[in-house]
């Protein structure tokens, strides 16, 4: 049975923030609010956790996991990085944006596209979020929490308990995140190619 904890979006109660990031250093798998629908995340290192997750969505070894950053510092250890895409990636985050890049030797090999090496990078614009990384000190793993034959990612917290309970060990209630999921921008070649339009702003990159 999971916990559900309600944390305010604007306002995050630290007591709670850190019993979340407890949680999620002891192996757990948690829902938790975005700046675009809710997330599946747990720690980037655990292998078990990363298993369960993909049990949950059925995604086989093609997927593009994302690391969820704090802030830009974050990226350059995690991803390769040049000064073009820096500024492009500054202009839009904290945004609802996944960046996909070429990973460093620092990402995990389970995480990675196992043909193209690559890394999904995000920084959201959720306090809630901010706070957990804030108190985590290091990315979180994540995917959007879109079910197996679902289009759409789920969007009510109370909704998930009911359908997640017994599948991952924290939902995090932080009110309402909006019903789309991010904008995917494929940085790993020279020009920018947009892979999905979600909420953020496709425009710059086309």
């Amino acid at each position: 049975m999971s916990q559900f904890f309600q944390i305010h979006p604007d306002n995050p109660q630290k007591r709670l923030i850190k019993q979340a990031v407890d949680i999620i250093n002891k192996g757990g798998v948690v829902v938790y609010p975005t700046d675009c629908a809710y997330a599946l995340g747990c720690h980037v290192g655990d292998k078990a956790a990363l298993d369960r997750i993909k049990r949950i969505r059925k995604l086989d070894d093609k997927h593009n996991f994302t690391l969820v950053c704090r802030d830009l510092s974050e990226i350059s250890t995690y991803a390769k990085v040049d000064n073009q895409q820096y500024r492009a990636i500054k202009a839009h985050t904290p945004g609802a944006y996944t960046f996909i890049l070429k990973a460093t030797s620092e990402v995990p090999r389970r995480l990675l596209h196992p043909k193209r090496r690559t890394i999904g990078i995000r920084i959201p614009d959720n306090a809630v979020v901010q706070e957990l990384l804030a108190e985590l000190r290091e990315p979180i793993m994540s995917t959007s929490l879109i079910l197996p034959g679902d289009v759409d990612p789920l969007t009510d917290p109370y909704e998930i308990r009911d359908l997640l309970q017994h599948e991952v060990d924290l939902v995090i209630d932080g009110g309402y995140c909006g019903l789309e999921a991010t904008s995917v921008i494929n940085f790993v070649e020279d020009q920018p190619e947009v892979i999905r339009k979600g909420a953020g702003d496709i425009t710059p990159f086309e």
